[in-house]
């Protein structure tokens, strides 16, 4: 069976999609799955086990010049890589106009159909025609995490019952980068701050950062700070300099790193603090110890599931207190020595080194 999956954009969205590929592939082994995303975040699907394609597209910078020679030559090439094969489903995990006109564009196997949300969830953005281009629209709960929406929309779509916990399906092993891999002995004390954000109201006060930063650092932790931009790496920069002015690498600033080498160093961390953000999530899908910082009440639909124990989210107004974000970092690792057999993929990760596969 060959499945076409439409998530475009954003990085977390794309991210919290990523358990449907493991979803289909238990219950029909040797579906072929393809994936069409934003060319950006497409080295993040790069690394998900059972995608046999993923078809890149720059939607987002498309529509700034529709008209232009460069934009029709692109958009004719993405429309023919797209078409190259006939799918028996097609689901539009996004449920947007752009998302709805890819999967129109597909091109169906005889006998196939295409799949869309029939309704907008809580929290989520959603345009009527998703509905209008599929040839069947499905109803879902509308108060429901981002997570499982898409898992139950392709389930149902499918016909198969979801196994009760997501699997995102992140490669064990990565290639060597152009930044050798950090030595295992070194894994253990790195905690990386991802304070950066695409709005400026989910953002964690810098203050915060460095008093935190500071019981890390007394607790025998190392601070690494990745960033997107410049704006972040000023930020990224601002932490660094305070922490360091007792000791020399209490905090490393990293350099802005590839969207999978990014994975990979987050990967060999003992654990990550960070906002709702597309690298948050991707710290969820490394099953690393991890505390989700929220200023709004919603992390019910975005954030980490916290059953485990090893993965919570912290609430407050205006922001979260620097205590209640230790405490629950604490509370991370002391889960993780409980069940010391459920140790992190990120440390399985840390002993092969960058090998491959």
């Amino acid at each position: 069976m060959k499945i076409l999956l439409v998530k475009l954009s954003s990085l977390g969205d794309v991210v919290h999609a990523l358990p449907v590929v493991q979803d289909i592939l238990a219950a029909l082994p040797g579906a072929q799955i393809d994936w069409v995303v934003e060319k950006s975040f497409a080295p993040i699907l790069a690394l998900s086990t059972g995608l046999q394609r993923v078809i890149p597209c720059e939607i987002r910078r498309w529509r700034k010049s529709p008209l232009s020679a460069v934009t029709r030559q692109q958009w004719n090439a993405f429309k023919a890589d797209l078409r190259q094969t006939d799918y028996d489903a097609v689901i539009d995990l996004q449920g947007l106009t752009k998302s709805a006109v890819v999967a129109r564009l597909a091109r169906l196997a005889p006998g196939g159909k295409r799949y869309a949300l029939a309704n907008q969830t809580d929290g989520s953005g959603y345009e009527a025609p998703t509905r209008w281009v599929a040839d069947v629209a499905i109803r879902v709960n509308p108060h429901i995490h981002a997570v499982q929406r898409s898992r139950e929309l392709a389930a149902r779509a499918l016909g198969y019952s979801l196994a009760p916990s997501p699997d995102f399906g992140l490669k064990r092993h990565f290639a060597h980068t152009a930044r050798a891999p950090t030595a295992p002995e070194k894994i253990a004390n790195r905690v990386a701050f991802v304070h950066g954000t695409s709005r400026a109201d989910k953002e964690w006060p810098l203050a915060h950062w460095t008093a935190l930063g500071h019981r890390l650092n007394a607790a025998g932790y190392q601070v690494v700070l990745p960033h997107g931009n410049e704006n972040e790496k000023r930020k990224s920069q601002s932490i660094a300099s305070a922490l360091n002015e007792s000791a020399p690498g209490h905090a490393v600033v990293w350099p802005l790193l590839p969207l999978d080498a990014l994975t990979h160093e987050l990967a060999q961390c003992a654990g990550v603090i960070g906002v709702d953000s597309g690298v948050s999530h991707i710290a969820v899908a490394l099953d690393l110890p991890h505390v989700q910082l929220y200023n709004f009440d919603t992390a019910w639909r975005t954030g980490p599931d916290a059953a485990s124990g090893r993965q919570v989210s912290v609430y407050g107004a205006p922001a979260p207190g620097v205590d209640d974000v230790w405490c629950a970092w604490l509370g991370c690792l002391e889960t993780v020595q409980q069940a010391p057999e459920q140790t992190s993929d990120a440390l399985e990760w840390s002993a092969s080194g960058a090998d491959g596969e």
